[in-house]
């Protein structure tokens, strides 16, 4: 007797806690309970979608290693995805076969491997850094000499909060950084004036929000229970929040940060009007901050810890490494 397919709503539904043992209910639950982030969610759920549709929606227990073989090897001679979208796949079955199925996978071995190649970061030179900035206005420029000034990705610099930016220290303390990992980074100089505004006007917000018990959003049930305020304190408060609010599933007003799209947006638009020929993001920003360093004789083991890399060899990326003793970090942006 064959088990019944996997229904269209198990796989498109949104979370539905009235059908929590649905396959995917249980699938999001897995992953919840191993505190998986949001975005790794995300992502881990749309490959087991993928996965069982591209068997015909064959439930995940009458598959078995063959199988998930087949479909790597599909990703990579169909689709053409890249050795890391690949590897995120293989790692998203694992997943599955071993905390929903409890079932795990055998070594999957033999399907056909994504090309991995080798690209180098785009760097901008310091006048470029300048002429980027100069065609950014209010709190997108803020943001953005930030992720130069201070090494953040465009994530960590939008879901900054008030209480993660130490004025008397200098410094900006990054929250649940990739790897769920926390690191210190300096606070340019250049961003302090605007940066003091910019948090006056989220108190200023926050005021208002209060009058409509508007509150933030992102922090986890543990910790509400530790701080039952913690949605409405100003600690809390996102430096770079959005203009609108919006209404989540439970009915609660509520106000996030800013979107990462307006900053990815703004900076393409930015760098085509400053006639930058080079393929600007965000994120080169990021590599910027680490080659100026670098160049400016900064150690490495000392910009691998600014950028929050586990393995030294991610930083050598940048530059061949440079060990010329410990010397005390000055941001590039301050030059500038």
């Amino acid at each position: 007797m064959t088990r019944p397919l996997v229904h269209d709503s198990d796989l498109d539904g949104a979370p539905d806690p009235s059908k929590s043992l649905r396959f995917m209910e249980i699938v999001r639950r897995r992953l919840r309970e191993a505190r998986y982030s949001p975005r790794t969610c995300e992502a881990y759920i749309h490959w087991i979608r993928r996965f069982i549709r591209f068997h015909g929606r064959r439930h995940p227990r009458d598959l078995a290693e063959d199988d998930v073989r087949r479909f790597l090897s599909a990703l990579a001679v169909e689709h053409a995805v890249s050795a890391s979208t690949q590897n995120q796949a293989l790692a998203a079955l694992a997943f599955l076969y071993r905390r929903v199925v409890l079932r795990p996978l055998a070594r999957v071995e033999g399907f056909a491997p994504a090309t991995r190649s080798a690209r180098l970061p785009v760097v901008l030179s310091e006048n470029e850094v300048r002429a980027l900035l100069a065609r950014l206005r209010g709190p997108v420029h803020l943001c953005c000499a930030l992720m130069y000034g201070a090494g953040l990705r465009v994530s960590e610099c939008v879901s900054l909060r008030l209480k993660d930016v130490d004025l008397d220290r200098s410094e900006i303390t990054v929250r649940g950084g990739k790897g769920d990992k926390d690191r210190r980074t300096p606070l340019p100089q250049m961003c302090r004036s605007a940066l003091l505004e910019q948090m006056g006007s989220a108190r200023r917000t926050l005021a208002l929000d209060a009058a409509h018990d508007v509150r933030t959003t992102n922090l986890t049930t543990s910790l509400q229970r530790k701080y039952p305020n913690a949605e409405r304190d100003a600690a809390w408060q996102y430096v770079f929040a959005a203009a609108r609010t919006f209404t989540d599933a439970s009915g609660t007003r509520r106000r996030h940060h800013l979107h990462e799209t307006v900053l990815q947006r703004a900076v393409r638009a930015a760098a085509i009007e400053a006639g930058i020929l080079k393929r600007v993001t965000c994120h080169s920003l990021r590599h910027s901050f680490a080659t100026h360093l670098l160049e400016s004789g900064a150690d490495i083991r000392t910009v691998q810890k600014l950028l929050g890399h586990d393995d030294v060899r991610t930083t050598m990326r940048y530059t061949h490494p440079m060990n010329r003793g410990a010397l005390g970090v000055r941001s590039p942006a301050d030059r500038l």
